[in-house]
């Protein structure tokens, strides 16, 4: 694993390695390694367990959460049929959100010692080691900080009352992405559709890197054309 001018200890914690090695950082992170283990980040223990996490810990804090804000809108005065239709225009949303982090942050071309290490912390990391169980979905700690992030931008764009029911229905969203990414790369699906989801993303992670941002969803691959052409169209092609 050498760049031109620096090789990462694999046998070390990785975090404050990465970012040396430079311009090669980009050919590096996206030649996968394909083992199960879950490789050493910090030297501390305690900055080590915040980068793990089992994927039950998503749906066990965050699910609350939403209900809580969902039903705070209820309370408000918004009617029930509103308050559905509304959590699910918030999930909707996620799935934009979704695909421009995807597309535009996690996808960002580093190659200065913090960008690359910025970079590896966010995303580089899934792609470098893409079947780590432990760091697929977005540890709480992190997710809280997105959380506040959005709740006060969506103070800006919506209402007192419609506010806490699109922040709860963003927070549905999000669950789903981090249920389905999970179980596209460590499930086996039955059903064609999760085949086709599971198929979509792995094209991205191991022939296309640079499209098929989205997780959930295709849709937003297809309006923005950055859908990935199939083996078969890239030969008639």
């Amino acid at each position: 694993m050498a760049g031109k001018e620096f090789s990462v200890d694999l046998n070390k914690p990785l975090v404050f390695q990465v970012g040396h090695l430079g311009e090669t950082y980009q050919e590096w992170v996206h030649t996968p390694i394909l083992t199960v283990e879950s490789p050493r980040f910090f030297k501390s223990d305690f900055m080590e367990m915040l980068t793990r996490t089992v994927w039950w810990v998503v749906p066990v804090v965050w699910l609350p959460v939403a209900f809580y804000f969902i039903r705070m809108s209820y309370i408000m005065g918004l009617t029930l049929p509103l308050v559905v239709i509304l959590s699910v225009f918030g999930a909707f949303v996620w799935t934009f959100l979704e695909y421009c982090f995807h597309r535009f942050l996690f996808h960002l071309d580093t190659n200065s010692y913090w960008g690359n290490t910025f970079h590896y912390l966010i995303h580089g990391c899934h792609h470098k080691h893409p079947n780590d169980g432990l760091r697929l979905v977005i540890p709480p700690a992190e997710a809280a900080i997105l959380a506040i992030m959005f709740w006060n931008l969506y103070g800006i764009l919506f209402t007192r009352s419609t506010r806490p029911v699109m922040f709860g229905g963003g927070l549905i969203g999000y669950v789903m992405y981090d249920m389905i990414h999970y179980y596209v790369h460590h499930g086996q699906p039955t059903k064609q559709s999760i085949k086709s989801l599971k198929k979509y993303h792995l094209n991205h992670h191991f022939r296309i890197q640079n499209k098929g941002f989205g997780i959930t969803t295709t849709l937003w691959d297809r309006v923005f054309g950055t859908l990935p052409k199939t083996k078969a169209a890239e030969r008639s092609g």
